[in-house]
């Protein structure tokens, strides 16, 4: 029992230090230490629950007011779940240490670090929970907190992105209380693990595939896959950097865990049909994607289209469905994690230092001539997202198409093989626009802007991932393999 409180703590810890924040919001010093020290607690205690997962050999539940699944609600840590808040968690303190750094307006409102913690709460709480209407709640405390975030943002075009962020949030919310519904009517229960064995032991009843195709619609509006991603690239590119680096690297994750959840958990006997509509919309994702990055022109609405694109690749690993490419999926989704959220940090400390705040092209080309080493970070962080060695990028993409030649959908591979060549074109694109060419008249750059710090930190561990990356692999590897046998899930909830 002492074990399984373990997984409430990356829960709990923000949620009441977001709390402790709003008491303080006028008290900025101390607020903002008080937010980075709950942030690293948290992250520490993500990794002691995964510690602690791996090291039990089955999954750690928590059951809510002691009432056993599945009638009171559930929180699960199985290595998959452990692995993505750990991802979550190292993702979201880099995020506060950006902030802390950063020059625009917004990080100093009072209620903007209450936001970042409730962000991070939602997201380590939809992860992390056994019961699809927990997940939606979770899921709604996200979106409430992504919308705030992104609606007192300093870009004037802010509110415009807030308001499609939350009208699309909303049609995604009403597909997942449908998907609920459905559900439910259907099997009596909302418990994953119990639904998942139910449809299992009940086969195919009328509601059952209306239920999974609203499920797949809402987690793919999470993860801005196509055929729902038309809200992305706004939303990103007016986003405070800080949160646009959080939303477009660890939030967009939550469409891909919810996708391997579906295929491994709730409906194992349909994963076929869903993984084939994956990989169709991974391949989609991969091409359009790439195309969008390198016509745009503005470097973080480039960086938003190279998300669609990387999610693309998840997708087709997911689709693929074999053990491996399941491992590549886990792999890819936490490398990609780092490398974006570098990226975009990257994007705003150049927009920082720009005479006119601002990432589009026209003003940052040349901005970056007196900063060699934004430049170098880029251009590391490119090779990573372009998976060019001694990145983690090229770990990722290795098991990609490892995974590939091991799958029978060679056409999917080779699709996105060859498509894979437009990462290198829009990154190096960009960063020869930024540190080789001449600014504009009246462009110059800025003696002072944001801090360099979380980006630094963050290329280190891409680095160190690309050089040792078997602690990730492994890890993976074996939430993979627990994937493979629902049964274990299932008998960690229910018992016996």
């Amino acid at each position: 029992m002492t074990m399984n409180l373990l997984v409430i703590l990356p829960v709990l810890i923000p949620l009441v230090g977001a709390v402790i924040a709003l008491l303080w919001r006028h008290k900025r010093p101390l607020r903002d230490a008080w937010t980075l020290a709950v942030m690293v607690v948290s992250m520490l205690a993500s990794f002691v629950l995964l510690a602690a997962v791996w090291q039990n050999g089955s999954p750690l539940v928590y059951q809510s007011g002691g009432w056993p699944a599945p009638f009171g609600i559930s929180l699960v840590a199985d290595m998959l779940s452990a692995l993505f808040v750990v991802m979550v968690q190292v993702v979201m303190v880099t995020g506060v240490i950006y902030a802390l750094g950063s020059k625009d307006t917004v990080v100093t409102y009072p209620a903007f670090f209450t936001f970042f913690l409730m962000l991070v709460t939602g997201l380590t709480g939809t992860i992390l929970t056994g019961d699809l209407f927990n997940l939606y709640v979770f899921a709604e405390l996200l979106v409430i907190s992504g919308t705030v975030l992104t609606a007192v943002s300093d870009d004037k075009f802010g509110t415009e992105a807030a308001y499609k962020y939350f009208y699309i949030s909303l049609l995604a919310s009403f597909f997942m209380l449908l998907a609920v519904g459905t559900l439910y009517v259907s099997y009596g229960t909302l418990n994953m693990a119990d639904l998942g064995a139910k449809v299992m032991a009940d086969g195919e009843r009328p509601l059952l595939w209306p239920g999974i195709a609203l499920l797949l619609a809402f987690f793919m509006v999470k993860s801005a896959a196509v055929p729902f991603h038309f809200w992305q690239p706004d939303f990103h590119a007016a986003a405070p950097t800080p949160v646009s680096a959080m939303l477009s690297s660890v939030v967009v994750k939550l469409g891909v865990y919810g996708f391997l959840r579906m295929t491994t958990l709730l409906f194992v006997a349909q994963a076929p049909t869903i993984r084939l509509i994956l990989l169709v919309a991974g391949v989609i994702g991969v091409v359009f994607g790439g195309l969008s990055a390198i016509g745009t022109h503005n470097v973080k609405r480039m960086l938003a289209y190279s998300t669609l694109a990387q999610v693309g690749f998840i997708l087709v690993a997911i689709g693929w469905g074999t053990q491996l490419s399941i491992m590549t999926a886990i792999v890819f989704a936490f490398n990609h994690s780092l490398i974006k959220a570098a990226m975009l940090m990257l994007a705003g400390y150049v927009a920082s230092r720009a005479s006119v705040k601002s990432a589009a092209f026209d003003i940052v080309t040349g901005v970056g001539k007196p900063l060699p080493l934004a430049g170098v970070l880029f251009f590391v962080g490119s090779l990573a997202l372009a998976g060019i060695p001694p990145t983690n990028g090229f770990v990722s993409k290795s098991l990609l198409f490892s995974s590939g030649i091991n799958s029978t959908f060679y056409w999917s591979l080779l699709l996105i093989g060859v498509t894979s060549i437009f990462t290198l074109m829009y990154t190096i694109r960009a960063f020869q626009r930024i540190w080789w060419l001449a600014p504009a008249e009246g462009i110059y750059t800025k003696p002072a802007g944001d801090n360099l710090a979380a980006p630094v930190l963050l290329l280190i561990m891409i680095v160190a991932l690309g050089i040792w990356a078997s602690p990730l692999v492994t890890a993976a590897q074996e939430a993979s393999a627990w994937l493979s046998d629902p049964s274990v899930y299932i008998q960690a909830v229910l018992g016996g």
